[in-house]
């Protein structure tokens, strides 16, 4: 790999553990430079950014204190951008305001370094204006997200995020958290609890177990607003010196309050809003060969795994009876053994070469531009194929999707010296793009631009130079289309399209859809997509199965920075050319545009959209007569019903 700069943004930073992330990317060759908090509340205590030897680490202050609610100051972050960065890591939760913060510095100084984001949060979460909009930008432009629960991976996916999800736990640095020499407990065992002492938490329950055990000794690490509340919870239980509250700790002082413990509580309760995320102290307490009890909750049984005994979040006596199985000598030196095994697999160097694959498949590529790699998705009838193929000439390399697994669309493939990808089913349009791109990266040619071209368009070798000439000449243009005409005819085909709107839907049902001819995103018939732009906001959404999925992805690419063009040259397309049942495909149109509304202006802008459209095709079908009139009552209608809904129904 070439040197890589990456720009990284952690508040969490200011705790010189959680930075051995960075040290051992740095330590595989990536110039990472790390901007964090100078000051941030961690673990109930506030916490001043130590430098350490980390010489990559730039503190900026901070404006507020919630994860979600606060800002940077912004020049430690404009400097390094202005520097240059080939990649930049925003290690805040999508919805954040510092998300949107760093996003807005990355296009104001005219960046177009792709961005990854972070996610821990495993509940899906409607947040309120203008959160639900930070969220809704960062996920439609990121190149991908990296998350520590798989829980997390799908509510990214759902809300629409463009590039891939990758799981990478957090890692323990296990120079530091290493077992000492334990032999099964006996006499008075000392149980463990490390973290924040809030409701959520559980530590309430715990104690209620401890109460319960004469024999058994709590030691509690961490502070926080429910602390008082549980020192006099343990003065009511009379638990007197068996209990004690040391506070936060940190370094060598929290490696050896792991050590004392017998076993680590986990007492970790579902709370409105709040599921455990990843569960960071379970694996320092595996590192130290201890066992883990915890609760079966949110990403607890995904960490603890075997090296752990798992109980019903809440159940005092089932807390009990865990303590007790994880005690027992014989069962104790089981789970210490499978927890030294299991800990491994989350050393912060297994983290850092994951990140750093997840990286390079993310960074831009900055060698000479080759001749793009020609994606066509054909299904159905392999006759326009074949024309399209003898039009396009032998001087580029093509790419095949088989959506309909066709012996005679494989024997063209063939014929014309193609690459055949057999999709074994129908994805639709969007899912078969996915795959020729994932077929292209496994084949090494991650940095080629990708022509999108119909098995119905017809283009030869010279149009598509003139097109590649249009992208070469402004490194800020993501797609290229190209000017069409019916075949056979001098007849254009319309290529430029304003994006829908609930504004412009309005518009056309007042009858002046006419005035909407803003040139906002090209038809997706023949496309000339720039392979930085491809890494930077991902391939296409798979939820639209056919239509707007090209709309969409321009969408992505004008909020992103990215331009769009259209180059003159001579080119031909039938529309729905490749024929299929037109009643189904209208199904799948209005099914389309349902999920582009809601995705891009929520559901009140669905609902407003929609409502344009049931009263202004509803009046058309009253002026207009014949086939006009008749598809204009059958448009309200699928509106009226819901386009989603008559989707599913045309395609059962």
């Amino acid at each position: 790999m070439t040197e890589l700069r990456v720009l990284r943004v952690a508040h969490h930073a200011v705790v010189s553990a959680w930075r051995q992330r960075e040290r051992e990317l740095r330590a595989l060759g990536v110039d990472v430079g790390l901007v964090s908090s100078r000051r941030w509340n961690e673990g109930g205590r506030e916490l001043e950014l130590e430098l350490e030897g980390d010489d990559f680490v730039v503190g900026a202050r901070t404006i507020g204190r919630h994860p979600s609610v606060f800002l940077y100051d912004p020049r430690p972050i404009w400097r390094a951008l202005s520097a240059g960065v080939d990649l930049i890591d925003i290690h805040e939760e999508p919805n954040a305001l510092a998300t949107a913060e760093i996003l807005l510095l990355r296009r104001l100084r005219g960046s177009r370094a792709p961005y990854l984001l972070y996610s821990a949060q495993n509940l899906k979460k409607r947040y309120p204006v203008p959160f639900r909009w930070f969220e809704r930008g960062a996920l439609s432009g990121a190149a991908g997200a990296y998350v520590c629960n798989t829980e997390a991976a799908d509510i990214l996916r759902e809300k629409g995020l463009a590039g891939d999800a990758r799981y990478l736990p957090l890692g323990v640095d296990t120079s530091r958290f290493t077992p000492a020499e334990r032999r099964a407990p006996t006499g008075r065992p000392t149980v463990g609890y490390v973290g924040r002492l809030e409701r959520h938490k559980g530590v309430d329950v715990l104690l209620r177990a401890i109460a319960a055990r004469p024999e058994l000794r709590l030691r509690v690490v961490g502070d926080g607003p429910q602390r008082a509340e549980l020192e006099a919870l343990r003065d009511e239980l009379a638990l007197g010196a068996r209990v004690e509250f040391v506070g936060f700790a940190a370094g060598d002082a929290l490696v050896g309050h792991y050590r004392d413990f017998d076993v680590l509580a986990v007492p970790s309760l579902p709370w409105p809003g709040w599921r455990e995320q990843f569960c960071r102290v379970a694996v320092e307490a595996m590192a130290c060969g201890v066992p883990v009890v915890g609760s079966r909750s949110g990403a607890i049984p995904d960490v603890v795994g075997g090296a752990g005994v798992l109980v019903e979040p809440g159940d005092v006596s089932a807390w009990t009876t865990a303590l007790d199985e994880a005690l027992e000598p014989r069962r104790w030196a089981q789970l210490r053994a499978a927890a030294l095994e299991r800990a491994p697999l989350f050393t912060w160097k297994s983290v850092a070469r994951e990140q750093r694959r997840f990286y390079e498949e993310v960074r831009p590529m900055s060698a000479a531009r080759e001749r793009p790699e020609v994606l066509i998705v054909a299904y159905g009838d392999a006759a326009p194929l074949a024309e399209c193929l003898d039009a396009l000439g032998a001087e580029l390399s093509v790419t095949i999707v088989d959506n309909s697994s066709l012996p005679a669309t494989k024997a063209l493939a063939v014929e014309y010296d193609a690459r055949y990808v057999d999709a074994g089913a129908n994805l639709g349009f969007a899912g078969g793009v996915n795959l020729g791109l994932s077929d292209l990266a496994a084949r090494g040619l991650r940095g080629r631009d990708v022509l999108l071209l119909n098995p119905d368009a017809r283009i030869d070798d010279a149009g598509v130079r003139t097109l590649e000439a249009r992208l070469a000449s402004a490194p800020d243009i993501a797609a290229v289309g190209a000017t069409q005409e019916e075949p056979g005819s001098a007849v254009p085909v319309r290529v430029w399209w304003p994006f829908p709107t609930p504004f412009g839907a309005w518009v056309e049902a007042v009858g002046l859809g006419a005035v909407r001819r803003s040139r906002d995103f090209a038809i997706g018939s023949i496309l000339l997509l720039r392979s930085e732009a491809l890494h930077a906001l991902g391939g296409l959404d798979e939820r639209f199965f056919l239509y707007a999925e090209e709309t969409d992805w321009q969408f992505r690419a004008r909020r992103s920075g990215w331009r769009i063009e259209v180059a003159e040259v001579r080119a031909s397309h039938e529309g729905a050319g490749t024929g299929g049942d037109p009643r189904v495909r209208e199904a799948h149109f209005y099914g389309s545009a349902e999920r582009y509304l809601r995705k891009h202006y929520g559901a009140a802008g669905w609902q407003s959209y929609r409502l344009a459209n049931v009263l202004g095709a509803g009046a058309r079908a009253i002026a207009l007569r014949g086939d006009a009139g008749r598809a204009a009552a059958r448009r309200a209608r699928i509106f009226a019903r819901g386009p989603v809904r008559a989707e599913r129904e045309a395609t059962a």
